[in-house]
């Protein structure tokens, strides 16, 4: 199912929000202007990783500090061992649309 998650214009580079839509909790993040979406629930202790902090391409639990690739979902460092979720996502003028 593909859903609006937000417009271009709401998400500047180098910022990321959170979205729920059918119960999945997604994170997109904008690197440059592509635009990424993952998983926005940590695999480690369920805290809310849209909530933390967003470097590059690497985003970073608020709670126990396991980093995440926001381009991928792999874990870059503990103490989370899976991944999150990646979903895909389009541009479609100036809305942003990701497949949950």
């Amino acid at each position: 199912m593909e859903l609006r998650a937000t417009s271009i214009g709401d998400l500047p580079s180098g910022k990321m929000i959170g979205i729920e839509s059918n119960g999945k909790k997604v994170l997109i993040a904008n690197l440059g202007g592509k635009y990424y979406a993952i998983g926005n629930t940590c695999t480690h202790m369920r805290c809310t990783l849209s909530e933390g902090s967003l470097s590059q391409e690497r985003v970073q639990c608020p709670c126990h500090g396991s980093t995440f690739d926001v381009r991928t979902g792999s874990v870059l460092k503990g103490p989370a061992k899976n991944p999150e979720p990646f979903y895909k996502l389009r541009v479609d003028g100036d809305q942003i649309l990701v497949t949950v």
